[in-house]
């Protein structure tokens, strides 16, 4: 791939275009690009050529997106009927159409590289990393249109996760070594490795909450506090969730996670405006126990990394009017039994949570089940905007006063912050 002839730069040049931040606001175009129709695509085509291999040839004539000069956005503009939106400009319904004529492309690029690839190898599995590999609804079409029986994208993809793949390339390939994950103490193999972060016990955890003055109770045994918490949950609190090992990669996967119940209607804008500080036509994504997954989802295979998009089960659906309004409006329209993660085209990138992968978030979210007779949970990042998914149990108490939580459980210890006073903690654990 020479430059600029990328999907990435592609993707990140009308990111631009649509008035959002290049290299960080690639996903608000992937979330906006349901509310539109893909009346552009045929007009990008003259300007970027999509070849059968999947690799793109751009018209750097028209095209000079790393340099913004006005000269050579005009004929992009003619073609997109108008001028780049600028960050202070409200978003309108042809920066939707934008959004969702360069996602149809991308999509059909993606579909014809997976093809090339699968023709060049005749493998029926592929990898996936960088930042392309993170439009979960590529990855969707890849999984469900294309050639491979099974599609894995690794948690931490992102512009620089093709570093680890050209290392174990290099360690598997060049220096012959062997491909052994049970030194890393890895118990599922790559789908349970993303829980790879510090960790914090419980006792340490209390010790530095007694020191902080911070009024909490502890629920040592497991059922009561899932039970707790599962009921907080179904009577509408919305909770942050402090367990085990954090993350490695952009997703919480149930151990750095703001959770709620996803079949509150209101919770998504709550979510959206209070406290991720947000646009509001943003979608949330789902946690589902794996063993219900199939009656919720269209979906037959793990997907534990929240890094796939897929239909929302049709018998889960309610019927929806035609619809009229701004962008917040249909959002907020409820589209199924599960409102809080149902996208507006009815789509949600899911995670199935398995017993033996993430034994904690199991429970809680069969703890839901048996109080609700669901087994979804609204699971975003336990972060507040601008800053960096928790870390510590200091940055979590931090970051759950500052976004106005409900409740956050810090292992098996339960902090209440309605009416909390904000005592400032010291930091230390």
């Amino acid at each position: 791939i020479h430059f600029p002839h990328s999907l990435g730069l592609l993707y990140s040049a009308f990111t631009f275009y649509t008035g959002f931040k290049v290299n960080s606001g690639e996903y608000k175009v992937m979330g906006l690009a349901p509310f539109g129709a893909p009346r552009f695509a045929d007009a990008l085509r003259e300007i970027v050529q999509i070849h059968d291999d999947g690799s793109v040839r751009v018209d750097e004539r028209a095209v000079g997106w790393w340099s913004r000069d006005p000269r050579r956005l005009r004929r992009v503009a003619a073609a997109l009927e108008g001028p780049p939106r600028r960050v202070e400009d409200p978003l309108e319904q042809r920066q939707a159409d934008i959004a969702r004529s360069v996602q149809h492309l991308i999509e059909e690029a993606v579909l014809k590289m997976g093809a090339h690839a699968a023709d060049l190898t005749g493998e029926s599995n592929v990898c996936l990393a960088g930042g392309v590999a993170l439009n979960a609804v590529a990855n969707g079409r890849l999984l469900r249109e294309g050639p491979f029986e099974e599609v894995w994208v690794q948690p931490a993809a992102g512009d620089a996760g093709s570093a680890i793949g050209a290392a174990l390339w290099y360690w598997h390939h060049e220096l012959g070594e062997p491909r052994d994950v049970s030194a890393l103490g890895i118990v599922d193999g790559p789908r349970s490795g993303s829980l790879l972060g510090p960790q914090f016990g419980a006792d340490e955890i209390e010790r530095w909450l007694v020191q902080a003055g911070v009024d909490h109770r502890r629920l040592g045994q497991a059922d009561e506090l899932d039970a707790a918490v599962a009921d907080e949950l179904a009577d509408g609190a919305v909770v942050g969730w402090f367990q085990g090992r954090m993350e490695f990669g952009p997703r919480a996967l149930g151990n750095r996670s703001i959770l709620a119940d996803a079949r509150s209607p209101v919770v998504h804008q709550r979510l959206n405006v209070r406290i991720k500080g947000r646009e509001s036509f943003r979608p949330f994504a789902p946690a589902v126990l794996w063993e219900d997954a199939g009656d919720w989802f269209d979906l037959d295979r793990p997907l534990p990394h929240m890094t796939t998009v897929v239909a929302v089960s049709a018998a889960r659906m309610l019927e929806v009017a035609a619809e009229q309004g701004t962008f917040e409006e249909r959002a907020a329209t409820p589209r199924s039994e599960i409102p809080a993660c149902t996208h507006v085209d009815g789509s949600a990138r899911v995670q199935t949570v398995h017993r033996e992968i993430n034994p904690r978030f199991h429970a809680l979210l069969s703890a839901f089940r048996d109080r609700t007779g669901c087994p979804v949970l609204l699971n975003t990042s336990f972060n507040v905007r601008g800053e960096p998914i928790v870390c510590t149990p200091d940055d979590a108490l931090r970051s759950a006063r500052s976004a106005h939580l409900d409740l956050l459980v810090l292992e098996d210890c339960l902090i209440d912050l309605r009416g909390d006073p904000t005592p400032k903690p010291r930091s230390g654990a």
